[in-house]
């Protein structure tokens, strides 16, 4: 579709293909596989020669059109869509890494991913050194003659640490290597990480693309070289989107900005709340003065996005006292919902990694992160309020 749209435009209308019955919404293709008009047909699909559908695990017309779309709106040449924001992370690192090959990675990434890098791909000849921190210079300091990707996440989850994509983008090149960034918090209705110069941009499509807890979805985007080779290992092993999942996230795109803005602006109202709560140690969201990389965050983003962390005086016992006093707040690990959650990270995202690693992150046992949703400020503020007013003041 045409580039000179605005964002709104191609989240509504990038992407869209419609059949001979001329549907106006994105039709649904609940088939399997695809039937070709010969034997020769079949053959050059199946080699690559001619263009088309094959079959639904890695080719299909309602994916195809969620990842143009995608595609459109983080400016990406392209963007292969996969079962989960995990079965992305897994499928770059796999396509683009070999045994002996060095990862950088930050510390502060989903509690699942530094699993990912730090125990999985270990066992297949990956190392991983984890960056703590979030200054460029400690990305170059551990960069070997091996070292191919360095992955962060920005803002980071759950502190919401805020990293320099340009500046990072130059130490990953200058070493002749990727750098992938996920994108999950903000989305490209608030950043667009390729445009600062990462290689790749992962997503975790069951969180702000489809905004309502729907169902689980990820996608990987960048040069189409580097995603021909991870559409290459989806093609084999299988963790590709259903088209029903990607139908569904197709018209979660469709409100993305709206939403974001709303949530964004919903976060900030309750992190200046937080910040006055004499039980609350201490706050982190981008949006905030306070926040150490508040100015960077003001160049590179569009707005703080809808995630927000905050510690409770008195520790996991008060935060858990916190949490167990909602009654309007949803007690679960999942974000990018209009509902807002709560969950205390050193229990659960961050759960199965190891205390020495949960430190090194700063993920105190009086750690809580809220996903913002679209309720009024007000009632998620009289919710916290009970829990709150338990916890010692000092």
């Amino acid at each position: 579709m045409n580039e000179e749209f605005q964002f709104e435009t191609l989240a509504v209308r990038a992407g869209q293909e419609r059949s001979q019955f001329n549907e106006h919404s994105e039709a649904l293709y609940l088939t399997s596989s695809f039937v070709f008009a010969s034997a020769g047909q079949a053959a050059r699909r199946f080699s690559g020669e001619e263009e088309g559908n094959v079959y639904s695990r890695f080719t299909n017309p309602t994916v195809t059109m969620f990842q143009e779309r995608l595609a459109a709106l983080e400016g990406a040449e392209a963007c292969v869509a996969t079962a989960s924001g995990m079965a992305a992370i897994l499928a770059t690192a796999m396509a683009l890494l070999k045994a002996g090959d060095h990862v950088v990675a930050s510390q502060s990434i989903f509690g699942s991913t530094q699993q990912l890098f730090g125990n999985i791909l270990g066992k297949f000849g990956v190392l991983t050194t984890f960056v703590v921190g979030t200054e460029p210079a400690a990305f170059r300091a551990a960069l070997t003659a091996d070292t191919k990707l360095l992955f962060i996440e920005t803002p980071s989850n759950p502190l919401t640490e805020v990293f320099d994509i340009a500046a990072i983008a130059e130490v990953a090149h200058a070493a002749g290597a990727l750098l992938v960034v996920d994108n999950c918090f903000c989305t490209p209705a608030l950043q667009r990480p390729l445009a600062f110069g990462a290689d790749l941009v992962i997503h975790s499509a069951t969180k702000y693309l489809d905004g309502q807890g729907r169902v689980l979805g990820g996608a990987v985007l960048g040069k189409k070289a580097l995603t021909d080779e991870v559409f290459k290992f989806l093609r084999t092993t299988g963790p590709t989107l259903s088209a029903f999942n990607a139908w569904i996230i197709l018209k979660g795109l469709e409100t993305l900005k709206i939403r974001m803005a709303a949530q964004s602006a919903n976060a900030m109202q309750l992190a200046q709340w937080l910040e006055a709560q004499p039980s609350v140690e201490r706050v982190f969201y981008p949006g905030l003065a306070s926040h150490p990389q508040h100015a960077l965050a003001l160049r590179q983003q569009a707005g703080g996005g809808a995630i927000l962390s905050f510690v409770v005086k008195g520790g996991r016992e008060a935060a858990w006292r916190v949490v167990d006093h909602c009654k309007l707040l949803s007690i679960t690990a999942n974000l990018g919902d209009t509902k807002s959650t709560i969950t205390h990270p050193g229990s659960t995202t961050h759960g199965r990694i190891t205390a020495e690693a949960r430190a090194a992150a700063g993920i105190v046992e009086g750690l809580l992160r809220i996903a913002v949703g679209l309720e009024a400020v007000s009632d998620i503020e009289t919710d916290l309020a009970g829990g709150l007013a338990s916890s010692p003041a000092s």
